[in-house]
């Protein structure tokens, strides 16, 4: 109960903290304090557009909109499924956890809007193209081989492709993005992570380019060993070269982006830091130009402040509570939501219990990584909580649902069905075997579940309670210690409603609202 308070206050400090923030203070790093890496960004207009990687969940490759570089909301998607194979049906054994696709690239040529990605899991290039980026449909190219961490680029009638890692390549791409324009691929630049020495941890990737005042500028993250991500610029005359480069920034990690200017003629550099559990989260830093040269930060330093307008929160613009009550013309899930994996979409609903989201479980797993139709959104820092209110009087024998921190590493707060006996319980993932850490007998049919979120000065912590009638809280189980899994999901935590059988299948819950409380604050 002591905890549940302290982090209430928590909450209230910090919303009267940003309501402050949002009148009287500029914007603060960073610009969003969720899991949002590997950026992509234009201006369209006085309107700037950003693409990011959300990996295995669907639908994918979100794109997001702003007037101020701060204020973001989720305005489309450039896939609903990026393929319909095991590893993303999460059947057959397989799965596409930690891959799926990563690091688009976002692009806007003669009217239309394109993006590029990348997918190990299917082992293809993607490109996306739309003429309306934030209601329109996306036309799909494809083509083999996968080219890691590609950046295209439209220049003089041309359309290129540049990827890699370490050693970066170039090609020309047919007219009809089919694949590469034979006779063109060759070694842009040998090794691209020279400029920051050579005992290298990681080759410089995540390459984008970008076209200013007649040069070529090619931004890269390379990461020494001992040391910290590193941003590395090269920069040409001409874009086969040759090219020069230099360290460009290191502090506090902050790496790996691209160039965005503003309609007044302002210069930054937009960029992700690691962040422990919550994820990658982007940060901005001004860019000055000497010698035809960006030059990043404030003195070489990522500064804590910026001159732009200040955050409003990011809620209901990058995560949002939900009623899953649904007009006639609304969308059945908001833009905030994404599956794990491709979702069944036999086995959910908004519709059968109007007011309610139904998960219906159609086969039988042994826990939740291997349960489809787990939805789920971001958790923020530097502090959150989710909620929900749950009906489980239709579970079967053997099912377990409920709301969970998602992560390798994950935490669950639920109620099971055991020989027609329901129990609320706490499971943890901590030690990669999930283990039944508390149950408590479970005497009605409604239940409120709720996880709390503590980022603050990177405690990555979770706590798990319920609650019999929407007021009195109690906590249950263990704390989770929450870890970045770079090997498995490599993505922040997020929040889960879920439904899984452990015995047979047909069982349901109906979900009757989720909510979710925080906002962003200044990290260390």
């Amino acid at each position: 109960m002591k905890s549940n308070i302290v982090f209430l206050i928590a909450l209230t400090v910090i919303f009267g903290a940003c309501n402050a923030r949002v009148s009287d203070e500029p914007a603060s790093n960073p610009v969003i304090y969720a899991d949002v890496p590997d950026m992509s960004m234009i201006r369209v207009g006085d309107t700037y557009y950003m693409s990011s990687t959300t990996m295995h969940m669907c639908p994918g490759v979100p794109i997001m909109k702003s007037t101020d570089l701060v204020n973001w909301e989720i305005v489309s998607y450039a896939y609903d499924k990026l393929g319909d194979v095991d590893a993303m049906n999460l059947e057959n054994g397989k799965r596409a956890y930690g891959r799926g696709s990563w690091a688009s690239c976002l692009r806007f040529h003669n009217g239309r809007y394109y993006v590029s990605t990348f997918s190990s899991t299917t082992g293809k290039t993607y490109i996306f193209s739309t003429d309306d980026i934030e209601n329109g449909s996306w036309k799909r190219h494809s083509f083999e081989p996968s080219l890691h961490d590609n950046t295209i680029f439209f220049d003089n009638g041309t359309v290129y492709m540049i990827w890699g890692a370490g050693r970066l390549f170039i090609a020309e791409l047919k007219k009809d993005f089919s694949g590469i324009k034979e006779g063109t691929q060759k070694v842009l630049i040998e090794n691209a992570s020279a400029p920051a020495g050579d005992n290298i941890m990681l080759g410089a990737e995540g390459s984008q380019l970008f076209k200013v005042n007649g040069k070529y500028y090619l931004f890269l993250i390379t990461w020494p060993r001992g040391g910290m991500r590193t941003v590395v610029i090269h920069r040409a005359d001409n874009i086969n070269g040759p090219w020069e480069g230099r360290v460009a920034l290191q502090d506090k990690g902050v790496a790996q982006g691209g160039l965005i200017d503003t309609p007044d003629g302002r210069w930054f550099s937009y960029l992700f830091r690691d962040y422990g559990a919550v994820g990658r989260i982007p940060y901005l830093v001004p860019v000055k130009w000497e010698n035809d040269w960006p030059v990043l930060g404030v003195d070489g330093m990522v500064p804590d402040t910026l001159d732009l307008p200040a955050s409003k929160g990011l809620i209901p613009g990058i995560v949002a509570s939900d009623d899953f009550k649904r007009d006639q013309n609304e969308a059945a899930l908001p833009l905030v939501w994404q599956w794990n994996h491709n979702p069944d979409n036999s086995l959910w609903s908004v519709s059968e219990r109007k007011g309610f989201l139904r998960l219906k479980n159609g086969r039988v797993v042994n826990e939740l990584q291997q349960a489809r139709n787990t939805l789920t959104q971001r958790t923020i820092g530097p502090v959150c909580s989710g909620s929900a209110l749950a009906d489980v009087a239709n579970l079967n024998d053997g099912d377990f649902a409920g709301l969970c921190a998602f992560q390798r590493k994950y935490g669950q707060v639920g109620v099971k069905n055991e020989g027609g006996q329901k129990y609320i319980f706490m499971i943890s993932n901590q030690s990669d075997t999930p283990q039944e850490i508390e149950t408590v007998p479970l005497g009605q049919n409604e239940v409120y579940l709720k996880i709390e979120c503590d980022y603050r000065n990177r405690a990555d912590i979770a706590r798990f309670y319920y609650s019999l009638d929407g007021k009195n809280w109690k906590q249950i189980g263990n704390e989770l210690h929450m870890q970045y899994t770079l090997m498995e999901h490599f993505m922040g935590y997020r929040f889960g409603l879920f439904n899984y059988a452990t015995k047979s299948p047909g069982g349901y819950i109906d979900f009757d609202y989720f909510k979710i409380a925080g906002n962003t604050a200044v990290v260390d």
